[in-house]
C-alpha cells in the first residue's frame, strides 16, 4: 500500500479540497513542516506531496522507500533533482494553472502603479482631498497603458497571456530575447532593446544560474524611460538592493513585486523598505493564489499522482 505524506498543506487555502486518490492508500497530512522535519515525517513514505520545504541529498538517502516527489507547485527550486534521480525518485510539477491569476495580478499591480492608486488612496484617507480644495489634484503622476512599450521576459503560457492582455490595453508588446545574445532571434528583441526602451518589464520566467541577478545596477543604468518593473515569477530575478537604488536615483519610476527571496522575507530585508514607497506595491506571493487557480492545481497533483501510480507518469520534471 501505498503511503502519502502531505508536508505543507497550508500552503493551499482550507477552502481547497484536495481529493484523495483512488487508490489504496494510507494518507498524513501537516499543516507546516521545516527542513529538519521531513525525515521523521516522511520515514516510510513513498510519496511526499511538497511545496516549498526543501528536499536534499540527505533527506533522500533517509528516505530508501520514497518514490515519487508530487509537487504542490510548479517551481522545483527547493528540491535536489540531481540526488532524486540519483535515488531513483521521480518528481511531478505542476503546469498550466496559473495562466488567469498570475497575468491578472500582473496587470493589476501594473495599472495600480502607472494610475497611482495606492498613493492617492492613502491621500484620501488622510484628507488630502479635502486639503487640495478643489475637484482633483495632481500629487502623484497617472499614464496611461496604451501606446506604452511592455517588455515580457518569458514566452510560456503565462508571458503568452500577459502580452494578450497587454495588446488589449493597446500596448506595443514585445518578447525579450537572452541576456547576452546578440539579437533577440525570432519573434523577439534583443535584450539589450527591451531594457532600453521599454515603459513596464515584467517577468515570467524560472530562476536558474543564468537568469539569477537578470536585471541589476548595469541594466537599470541602461534604462532610458524610467520604466515600471513588475515581477510575479521568481525573487532572485531582479536584484532588489538594486532596485532600491534604482528608485532612489530616479532610473525607474515605480516597482510591483510579488516574490523575493526568501519568503518571508526578514524585517530588515530590502523589500521591506521598499514596500513602504509610494510607488511600490509588495504583495505576499499571491499572483498563483486565486482560489480558482488553487483548485485546478490541487486536482492536477492528484492526478500526478494516480498516473504515476498506474504506470504512465506526467508532468515529470528532469535535471
Amino acid at each position: 500500500m501505498q503511503r502519502i505524506v502531505f508536508l505543507e498543506r497550508d500552503t493551499l487555502a482550507p477552502a481547497v479540497r484536495v481529493r484523495r486518490p483512488d487508490f489504496a492508500h494510507d494518507w498524513e497530512e501537516y499543516p507546516k513542516t521545516r527542513a529538519d522535519q521531513v525525515i521523521e515525517r516522511a520515514k516510510g513514505a513513498s510519496i511526499l506531496i511538497v511545496n516549498k520545504v526543501n528536499i536534499g541529498a540527505d533527506t533522500f538517502a533517509a528516505l530508501p522507500d520514497l518514490k515519487l516527489i508530487a509537487m504542490a507547485a510548479t517551481g522545483t527550486d527547493c528540491i535536489d533533482k540531481q540526488a532524486a534521480a540519483a535515488h531513483g525518485v521521480a518528481v511531478a510539477n505542476i503546469r498550466g494553472y496559473a495562466t488567469t491569476t498570475v497575468p491578472e495580478h500582473t496587470f493589476a499591480l501594473i495599472l495600480a502603479l502607472a494610475r497611482s492608486i495606492v498613493p492617492y488612496r492613502a491621500d484620501v484617507l488622510g484628507g488630502g482631498w479635502q486639503q487640495a480644495e478643489q475637484f482633483s489634484y495632481f500629487t502623484y503622476p497617472i499614464t496611461d497603458l496604451a501606446g506604452r512599450r511592455l517588455a515580457v521576459f518569458g514566452s510560456g503560457s503565462l508571458g503568452g497571456r500577459v502580452a494578450e492582455l497587454g495588446r488589449a490595453f493597446g500596448m506595443d508588446v514585445v518578447f525579450v530575447g537572452r541576456k547576452g545574445a546578440r539579437d533577440g532571434g525570432p519573434g523577439r528583441v534583443s535584450f539589450d532593446e527591451a531594457i532600453e526602451t521599454a515603459d513596464v518589464l515584467t517577468f515570467h520566467c524560472p530562476l536558474t544560474a543564468e537568469t539569477r541577478g537578470l536585471v541589476a545596477m548595469p541594466e537599470f543604468r541602461q534604462m532610458k524611460r524610467r520604466p515600471i518593473v513588475v515581477n510575479t515569477a521568481r525573487g532572485g530575478l531582479v536584484d532588489e538592493v538594486d532596485l532600491e537604488r534604482a528608485l532612489d536615483e530616479g532610473l525607474v519610476s515605480a516597482a510591483g513585486l510579488d516574490v523575493t527571496l526568501p519568503e518571508p522575507p526578514p524585517m530588515d530585508a530590502p523589500i521591506m523598505r521598499l514596500a513602504k514607497r509610494a510607488n511600490v506595491i509588495v504583495t505576499p506571493h499571491t499572483a498563483w493564489a486565486s482560489i480558482e487557480a488553487q483548485q485546478v492545481l490541487a486536482d492536477q497533483m492528484i492526478d500526478n499522482i494516480e498516473a504515476f501510480v498506474a504506470g504512465n507518469p506526467r508532468n515529470l520534471v528532469v535535471g
